[in-house]
């Protein structure tokens, strides 16, 4: 299963964002494939907040937009959402000791720990941060 990071989700709803053509196609062949693809719900969480942020955006997503945005991936029939669940404490306390991680990494720790017991294969993302994690292949859709 591949999983999605925020990044990607921002650029493929963003229009102005440089990435959108590629991270739109690169979103539209998961959810419209008959393979298993995911978010956890931290990224959700972080792309409503993202998306809408008037410091970030000029103008904003609208909570509206936003939301619409994720129900119309939501509706895609082969997407799991990755929830904290079972093992997901002690795949995390073993990811933040492993990458000695803390602060505001702790995030990506939780992305990367629910990755872990959710089964992913791969985590597609623009962010470079998560080589942190020995144990989570990653890959950047983006770029050739």
């Amino acid at each position: 299963m591949i999983a999605v990071d925020t990044n990607l989700l921002v650029y493929a709803h963003r229009g102005d964002s440089e990435w959108n053509e590629r991270a739109y196609a690169a979103l539209a062949e998961l959810a419209t494939g008959s393979s298993t693809w995911a978010i956890p719900w931290p990224c959700v969480h972080e792309f409503l907040s993202i998306a809408t942020h008037p410091r970030i955006y000029d103008p904003p997503s609208t909570a509206a937009q936003a939301i619409d945005q994720l129900e119309a991936w939501m509706a895609s029939p082969s997407l799991a959402l990755l929830a904290e669940e079972g093992l997901y404490w002690p795949a995390l306390t073993d990811v933040l000791r492993a990458a000695k991680v803390s602060g505001p990494r702790v995030h990506d720790a939780r992305i990367a720990a629910l990755c872990r017991i959710h089964g992913v294969r791969e985590l597609w993302t623009a962010d470079r941060d998560f080589g942190r994690f020995p144990a989570l292949v990653t890959r950047n859709p983006l770029i050739a």
